[in-house]
C-alpha cells in the first residue's frame, strides 16, 4: 500500500493554531486521518482512517477523495472559524459602516425623493403623460430596491462584494447622467425607472448584507447608522447655478425630497441632475475605498433558490409577514402630503412635513437599532409595526397642524424603527456564511408587496374618494403582519428551548 506523507508547519500537529495557514492541515483534518508520526514532523498516511493516538473513538470518516476535496474542507473550516471571530467593532469594521452608510445616501436618497421628480415632470417635461403613467417610473425604481436580492445573495456567498459595489456604482452614476439628457417617456422609464432601480437596489442589498459580516451584538447599531445615510441626504440641500440663456439663469433646490425648478426647462434639469451626479461620484469614491467584505466566500451553494430555507416554518412564516408589511408600510408617508392639501393646508407646509419624517427617521433607526442589539430585534420589529398601524388608523383624522406634525413625527419613528430591525432575524436563522442567500430569496419576495401595495391603496381611494378607508386597509394589514412577526418569535424560541434541554446544550 503506498505511504503518502503531510509536512507540518509545527509540532505536534494538534497544537496547530488557526493563524497558521500556509502549508497546514487543521486538527481537526488530521484526525480524521490514519497515520504514524516520525520525530521529522512528517504524517505517514496508511490503511483505513482510524483516530489518531489520545483522541476519542468516533465513527469513521472517509478520507477525501482528491486534493479538491481537501482544499474544499479546509476552505470550509475556515469559514467557520471566522464565524465564530466576528469584530463586532473596531476601525476597520466601523469604516465598513461609514463607507455603506455613504453608499445608502448616494444610492437610496435619490430613490426617495421621488415625489420631486413626478411633480416637475408632470409641470414640466412630460406634461402630454398622465399621472399614473409618470407614477409609474417611481413604481418600478422602488420595486427593484429588492428585486435584485436573489443574485446579489448569491455573489455575496460566494465572497464577492468590491466588484458588485464597483459595477453598480459606475452603472448608477452614468443613469443618474444619462437621466439628464431624457427627454421622451420611455427614457425616463429606462434610465431612471429600471436603471437606477436595478443598481441602487444591488447596492442596497449587500450593504445590508456585508454588515452581518462584521457585527453581531452591535449589528442593529450598525444597520441604523448605515440606513440614516438615505434620511442625510435626502434633508441635504443642492444648490445649482448656471447659465440657460434667459435673465437670471435657473435655481434648483432639492431639499427633503423637494425641488423648486425656477424657469423650469430642460436645461435647467440637466445641469440639476449634473451636480447630483457629481456628488453622488464622490460619495462613492469614497464607499468603493472604505466598504468590504470579511469572509471569504464558498463556491459549492446549491440551487440558487433554495427551496429547502421554506421547509423551516420560522423562515417562511418571516418573509411572509415582510411580504405582508411592505403592502402598507408607507402608505401614510405617501398619502399624508396629499391629504393635508386636499383639506386646505399651505403646500409648503405639507411638503415640510417630509423633511420632518426624514429627520425623525434617522433617530427611529438608531433608537430601533440600540434597541434590537439590547433586546430581540423581534420584538423591536413588532412594536415598530405596530406603532405604524396606528399611525395609519389615526392619520386620515389629522385636521390640524399640531396633530399633523404628531403624525409625521410617529410615522419617521415608526418606519425607522422596522428598516433597524428587519435585518437580524435572517442573520440569526442559520450559518453566517449562507446570510445572503435567505436575505436575498427574502427581500426579491419582498418586491411582490411593494409593487402591489400602492395599486391597491390607490384603487381603495379612487373607489371610496376616502383617506379612511385607505387608513383602515393599511392599520389592519400591518395588524396582520406584527401577528406574523409574533408566530415567528415563536417558532424559532422552540428550537432554542430544545437545545437547553439536551445534555450538551446542542
Amino acid at each position: 500500500m503506498p505511504v503518502r506523507y503531510i509536512a507540518f508547519d509545527r509540532w505536534p500537529p494538534y497544537k496547530q493554531t488557526p493563524e497558521a495557514r500556509p502549508g497546514m492541515v487543521l486538527p481537526r483534518m488530521a484526525s480524521l486521518l490514519t497515520s504514524t508520526v516520525d520525530t521529522t514532523g512528517m504524517l505517514a498516511i496508511e490503511g483505513p482512517p482510524l483516530a489518531l493516538a489520545g483522541t476519542e473513538k468516533s465513527a469513521p470518516t472517509p478520507y477525501p477523495s482528491s486534493p479538491k476535496d481537501a482544499e474544499e474542507k479546509i476552505l470550509i473550516e475556515e469559514v467557520e472559524e471566522a464565524e465564530d471571530c466576528i469584530p463586532d467593532g473596531g476601525l476597520r469594521a466601523w469604516l465598513v459602516v461609514f463607507g455603506v452608510s455613504l453608499g445608502m445616501g448616494a444610492f437610496i436618497g435619490p430613490m426617495n425623493a421621488w415625489g420631486t421628480w413626478q411633480a416637475y415632470y408632470q409641470d414640466n417635461l412630460l406634461q402630454d403623460r398622465s399621472s399614473s403613467d409618470i407614477a409609474w417610473i417611481g413604481s418600478v425604481q422602488s420595486a427593484l430596491g429588492y428585486g435584485p436580492g436573489l443574485i446579489v445573495g448569491r455573489l455575496f456567498d460566494m465572497g464577492y462584494f468590491r466588484l458588485p459595489t464597483f459595477i453598480s456604482s459606475v452603472l448608477f452614476v452614468a443613469c443618474i447622467f444619462l437621466t439628464a439628457e431624457c427627454t421622451r417617456y420611455w427614457q425616463f422609464l429606462l434610465c431612471q425607472g429600471f436603471g437606477i432601480g436595478i443598481t441602487g437596489g444591488v447596492f442596497f442589498n449587500i450593504g445590508s448584507m456585508v454588515l452581518t459580516h462584521w457585527f453581531k451584538k452591535r449589528l442593529g447599531l450598525a444597520l441604523a447608522i448605515a440606513y440614516g445615510g438615505t434620511s442625510v441626504f435626502g434633508c441635504a440641500s443642492i444648490h445649482a447655478y448656471g447659465n440657460t440663456g434667459k435673465p437670471g439663469g435657473y435655481f434648483c433646490t432639492f431639499a427633503n425630497g423637494r425641488s423648486h425648478l425656477h424657469e423650469g426647462s430642460a436645461p435647467a434639469l440637466q445641469w440639476a441632475m449634473r451636480v447630483l451626479g457629481f456628488i453622488i461620484l464622490g460619495l462613492l469614491v469614497i464607499t468603493n475605498l472604505t466598504a468590504a467584505g470579511r469572509l471569504p466566500g464558498t463556491r459549492n451553494l446549491g440551487p440558487l433558490f433554495n427551496l429547502s430555507e421554506f421547509k423551516k416554518p420560522a423562515y417562511s412564516v418571516y418573509v411572509l409577514s415582510l411580504i405582508i408589511n411592505n403592502l402598507a408600510l408607507n402608505n401614510a408617508l405617501a398619502y399624508i402630503t396629499v391629504s393635508a392639501i386636499d383639506e386646505g393646508f399651505d403646500a409648503n407646509f405639507s411638503y415640510d412635513l417630509l423633511a420632518i419624517v426624514n429627520a425623525v427617521m434617522t433617530l427611529g433607526q438608531l433608537v430601533g437599532g440600540l434597541l434590537a442589539d439590547r433586546y430581540d430585534p423581534l420584538d423591536v420589529l413588532i412594536g415598530s409595526t405596530l406603532l405604524d398601524a396606528v399611525v395609519n388608523f389615526a392619520w386620515p383624522f389629522a385636521t390640524n397642524v399640531a396633530a399633523l406634525v404628531v403624525i409625521t413625527v410617529l410615522i419617521g419613528l415608526s418606519i425607522g424603527g422596522v428598516y433597524a430591525s428587519m435585518v437580524q432575524p435572517f442573520e440569526r436563522m442559520g450559518r453566517l456564511a449562507d446570510v445572503g442567500m435567505r436575505m436575498g430569496m427574502g427581500f426579491t419576495l419582498i418586491t411582490g408587496g411593494l409593487v402591489a401595495g400602492s395599486p391597491i391603496s390607490g384603487a381603495i381611494l379612487d373607489a371610496t374618494g376616502s383617506y379612511e378607508n385607505v387608513g383602515y386597509y393599511s392599520g389592519s394589514i400591518l395588524v396582520l403582519s406584527a401577528a406574523l412577526m409574533a408566530a415567528t418569535k415563536y417558532l424559532m424560541a422552540k428550537p432554542a428551548e430544545a437545545r437547553k434541554e439536551t445534555p450538551d446544550g446542542r
